[in-house]
This record gives structure tokens, C-alpha cells and sequence, in this order.
């Protein structure tokens, strides 16, 4: 499994570190950024870029009694900077800086991080746009998780907040794909690591391919292209894997362990049903809070044909024992090997993190990877729904 694309992290080989910081000040400055802070007179602002050897400084500077500022750097091309005002880091903001920029960017110390005036660039509107919506997706989704303890309604509410930041940056990104600020965009067309290929919008995937040949058009010497580049073409190969893998074509591998009273139970043994796959653990937090909505459907579908099939990553059997009596896991298939990790299954079935489902049909043939709360619902009402 691919590690998902997240801003920060795509800036990691942007460039590499000069032996000293005199060499760093001997390269040509390449672009400007100029402004003023509110309530940060004397204030340090610094741009940093993040390598394999941490995060560096790029340029910095210090406002005046006022809050202006003028900085100029060098940068080896078009990617992802962090500028910060003050001794926080957090009081910082993303930059899609490309060489020749000339940015004007002003604001209030107190809301620089999510209220900055941007101009002077082809990125500044788009991103200060985005900035206004995330802001307010994280408001409302802070409210969320305060008032909702059910980790599935959790994700639909925040779906549905989110949808207003998606479809913008889906506008944006279709409009003009070779915007610098697609690098910061493009991590919501990704595939999150919750649900994977689960419910993904595969329309996404064409987007992706358009920014991708806009950026070997018009970037093609940064190395963040390059790296875009090979992203979005592991995710095309495992989105193909996936669709295969759920196709209904593939038998689901052979689970044979035994039970909490020593008694060998085999996945084959319930061909003819629609078999859920879980894969838990005790210790798991996000499995136990995920156990209820199982239960509920285990109660709500099994008169019509469904079944699950518990595979515990315990290896403290009395704690696995408590935790199935605990969480009311009423259906019969309950397994382990009490390896934990150490387990073969976890290469035949191919997962990194628990809770992990698979779902298989009536003849054995897996047909859904990753499906919980209400996806693993409406699947089942589509399969087993009067």
C-alpha cells in the first residue's frame, strides 16, 4: 500500500542542503514576497522547505516597527513552502512558490494562519479561496466531534461538510491544472487511508491525470512533478488492482483458526451467505468503536443471509475474550491464532491497519475491501434488501 499524499510531505526531496549556510546565501534570488503583519512589529518571518534532512530555512527576514516586511530567496523550483510569523511555527501558512513569484501578502498577526490577503501571483486568489473554506470546514467539524461520539456518523457529517471545499478544488483544479496551488489542492482527490477505494469517485482519478500532464508541460524541472508524477500513477495501479480485487472474481483466501473454546472454524463453512471479514483486535480503539455498527447490522441482515466472520489480531486470549463478551459480538465466528501481527494473514489479505474488512459473496469471491458504517450498509441493502 502507497503512502497517501499529504502537503508537507510531497517537499521532501524539493532540494538538497548546501554544506553551509554561506553557500545557501551565495545562490541568486529567484523570487520576492513582500507585505505587512499587523501587531508583528520586530517580528522574525521565515520560509522553510522540508528535505531529507529536516525542515531548512529558505529565506527569512524581520518586520519593521510597523509590521513590514521585505524578503527576497532562492528556491530550485515550483513547490510547497511554509512562512511563518513570530517564534510559532504554527502561526504559518502553505506557499505553492514557483521561481520569478512576486508575492504581496498582508494580514493580522493574530489570524495570519487562516486569513491572510495574498496577491501578486497566478495561485494567490484560488488559494486564498481554499483558505476560507478549510477554515470553515474545520470549524464546523470541530463542532462535529464535540456533540457526535459515533465515529461512523462522524465521517458522514464531515463528508458532507467537506463537500463545498471538494467540489471548489475540483472546479479549479479542471479549470487550470497547472496551478502551483494544485499541490496543495490535490490531497483531497487522494484516497484516504480509513476507507481506501471504498466509495472513492473514480472521476477523480481523470483529474488527476490532467494536472499530471499540465505539470510536465509547464514544471517540468521541478522535482515536485516528477514526484507528483509517480503518486498518481500508483494510485491509477492500485485503484486497477482494486477494481479487480472486488470484482467478484477472486476467491477470498482459506481462513482456518480456532475459536475462543479451541474449536477449528473455516471461512469455506458459510459459502451460501454474504460473509463480512472483520479484522480486530482488543486493543484496537478504532475497532471498538466501529463494533456497534457491526452488531447493528449483524442483527439488522442476518435473517436475510449475512454473516461475520471475526479475525482477532489479539495475542492475549483472555483479553480477546473480554473484549467479544464487552462489545456484545453475538454471531458465533469468532477466530484467531493469537500471533497479532505475526499472522499470515495479514500478507494473503494484504492489510497495513485494523479495522480492515472484506466482504464476499454467497460463492466465496470477495466483492467489497474496506467497507464500514453506512457504505457497508447500503452494500449489503443492495445484496440482501427487500
Amino acid at each position: 500500500m502507497i503512502k497517501w499524499l499529504s502537503a508537507l510531505a510531497l517537499t521532501s526531496v524539493l532540494f538538497s542542503c548546501g554544506d553551509s549556510e554561506s553557500e545557501e546565501q551565495q545562490l541568486p534570488n529567484n523570487f520576492h514576497i513582500e507585505g505587512q503583519i499587523k501587531g508583528a512589529a520586530n517580528q522574525p518571518i521565515t520560509i522553510e522547505g522540508q528535505t531529507d534532512r529536516g525542515m531548512v530555512k529558505v529565506a527569512e527576514t524581520k518586520t519593521d516597527a510597523s509590521g513590514k516586511y521585505f524578503l527576497d530567496g532562492n528556491i530550485p523550483g515550483m513547490g510547497l513552502y511554509a512562512m511563518s510569523v513570530g517564534s510559532d511555527k504554527k502561526n504559518a501558512i502553505l506557499l505553492p512558490l514557483d521561481q520569478n513569484d512576486k508575492v504581496v501578502i498582508n494580514g493580522d498577526v493574530q489570524t495570519f494562519s487562516i486569513k491572510s490577503n495574498i496577491s501578486g501571483t497566478r495561485w494567490a486568489k484560488p488559494l486564498m479561496r481554499y483558505m476560507a473554506l478549510f477554515n470553515d470546514f474545520s470549524e464546523k467539524q470541530m463542532e462535529i466531534t464535540m456533540k457526535e461520539s459515533d465515529p461512523g456518523k462522524q465521517l458522514e457529517l464531515f463528508k458532507e461538510l467537506q463537500r463545498p471545499l471538494l467540489e471548489y478544488v475540483k472546479v479549479q483544479m479542471n479549470k487550470d491544472p497547472g496551478n502551483p496551488v494544485n499541490i496543495i489542492f490535490v490531497s483531497l482527490l487522494m484516497p484516504n487511508e480509513q476507507e481506501g477505494f471504498a466509495g472513492y469517485d473514480t472521476k477523480n482519478l481523470e483529474l488527476l491525470a490532467k494536472m499530471d500532464r499540465a505539470f510536465q508541460k509547464e514544471h517540468p524541472q521541478s522535482p515536485f512533478t516528477a514526484l507528483v508524477s509517480e503518486q498518481i500513477g500508483q494510485i491509477q495501479s492500485q485503484y486497477e488492482s482494486y477494481r479487480t480485487a472486488t470484482s467478484g472474481t477472486e476467491d477470498a483466501p482459506e481462513i482456518a483458526m480456532m475459536n475462543p473454546e479451541g474449536k477449528e472454524l473455516r471461512l469455506s463453512n458459510l459459502k451460501g451467505k454474504i460473509v463480512l471479514i472483520d479484522f480486530w483486535a482488543s486493543w484496537c480503539g478504532p475497532c471498538r468503536k466501529e463494533n456497534p455498527n457491526v452488531v447493528r447490522l449483524y442483527k439488522k441482515y442476518n435473517s436475510r443471509g449475512f454473516e461475520v466472520f471475526s479475525v482477532s489480531l489479539d495475542e492475549n486470549p483472555e483479553a480477546w475474550k473480554q473484549a467479544i463478551q464487552k462489545d456484545g459480538l453475538i454471531w458465533k465466528n469468532h477466530v484467531s491464532d493469537l500471533m497479532g501481527w505475526r499472522t499470515p494473514l495479514v500478507q494473503q489479505y494484504g492489510f497495513q491497519a485494523i479495522p480492515y474488512t472484506v466482504l464476499i459473496n454467497k460463492e466465496g469471491k470477495i466483492i467489497g475491501i474496506g467497507l464500514r458504517g453506512i457504505q457497508l450498509e447500503q452494500k449489503l441493502e443492495e445484496l440482501l434488501g427487500k
